[in-house]
Order: structure tokens, then C-alpha cells, then sequence
């Protein structure tokens, strides 16, 4: 249980942040269109990288070398330490920021080619699910499945949420000091999972 708190709470630390994907699938949840096939598909992306982060890269090698586990382990303290303080210098400068405006009569096909796109050739997504889920899953060598699967809950309950929740949410976080205060809480949220991570293994 205590695998699967740690990586449903680090999934949505990771998730939560204002980039491509999450504009994406908001934009699509504002226009109502194949909402649900985006959020899917987004979704399921993250669970294959989250899976191949936690028993593949990340998770098995970690788990059977103690230097490549402590140096995963180090890397993820240092990428949650340098993106949550971002994330503070990010909401104390932050400019207006407008989500990008949409083509009408968009269609299937390349709404999901987009989709994959903005997932599968975006460099973040791999050093969150891959690099820093799977570092961290090291933590948890007898819970890795449990890990994962709340890590993979996280994106599910996110991407869904965010899609539906968009025609409601969208008028508000087109205001500047709406993603001002995500983007803090996001910061303090990834300090105190990286500060967690230390003192458990110091």
C-alpha cells in the first residue's frame, strides 16, 4: 500500500504540469471532440512508459546493481529538487499564458497522430516516466507492481479528468493566476517528494 500511495503521489506530481500533452488534451476536453479516445490514448502512453521505466530501465537494473539504484535514485531527488524549485520560479514570473487556439473541423486520424506526437516525441515524458518513476520504483524492489500501477492510476485518473473536466475548468485556466497557483502547488509538491526521498536514504 505504501508503493502504490508513493507512486500514485509521484504520478500526479509528475502529471501535473503545464506542458504540451495536458494542453492538449484540455483543448480537446474545451471543443468536446474524441475526448475520450485522447484521454485513452494518452493514458495508455504513459502506462507503457511508466512500465518500461519501472521493470525495464529503471526498475530491473536499478534493482540489480546497488550503484546504478543509488544513481537513479540520486538523479530522480535531483530532478525533483531542480523542476519543483522551476516550478516556484515559474508561478513568481509568470507571464499571461493562453492555451493555443484550435483548428475547426478537426478530424480522428490526425488528432490521434498529434496525440501520440506530442506523447512519444516529447523528451519530458520520457524523463518523467522512465527516468525518475523508474529511479524512484528502486525505492520499492518487493513492490515494484504496486508502484507502477499507482503511478499508471495517476495518468488514467488525470487524463480523464482533465478532458472531462475541461469544458468547466477550461475558462479558468485561461486566466494567468489560475496556472500561477498550480504551478506553485505543483513546486512544493515535487520539493517535499524529493526531500522525502532523501532522508529516507541518507
Amino acid at each position: 500500500m505504501n508503493a502504490f500511495l508513493a507512486g500514485l503521489l509521484l504520478g500526479f506530481s509528475l502529471i501535473l504540469v503545464i506542458g504540451a500533452q495536458n494542453a492538449f488534451v484540455l483543448r480537446q476536453g474545451i471543443l468536446g471532440r474524441f475526448v475520450f479516445a485522447v484521454c485513452l490514448l494518452a493514458a495508455i502512453s504513459d502506462a507503457v512508459l511508466i512500465s518500461v521505466g519501472t521493470f525495464g530501465v529503471g526498475g530491473y537494473l536499478g534493482g540489480q546493481n546497488d550503484y546504478l539504484a543509488l544513481g537513479l535514485k540520486a538523479a530522480g531527488i535531483v530532478f525533483l529538487g531542480w523542476y519543483g524549485a522551476m516550478k516556484l520560479r515559474n508561478a513568481w514570473r509568470m507571464p499571461a499564458q493562453h492555451l493555443p487556439k484550435v483548428r475547426a473541423g478537426e478530424r480522428f486520424l490526425p488528432t490521434m497522430a498529434t496525440c501520440l506526437a506530442i506523447t512519444w516525441l516529447n523528451p519530458h515524458v520520457y524523463l518523467d516516466t522512465v527516468v525518475v518513476i523508474g529511479g524512484v520504483s528502486s525505492s520499492f524492489p518487493q513492490a515494484k507492481a504496486a508502484f507502477a500501477a499507482g503511478a499508471t492510476l495517476a495518468s488514467f485518473a488525470f487524463f480523464f479528468l482533465l478532458g472531462y473536466g475541461g469544458r468547466l475548468v477550461g475558462p479558468v485556466f485561461e486566466r494567468p493566476g489560475a496556472w500561477k497557483r498550480l504551478d506553485m502547488g505543483v513546486g512544493v509538491m515535487m520539493l517535499a517528494i524529493a526531500a522525502g526521498l532523501l532522508l529516507k536514504n541518507v
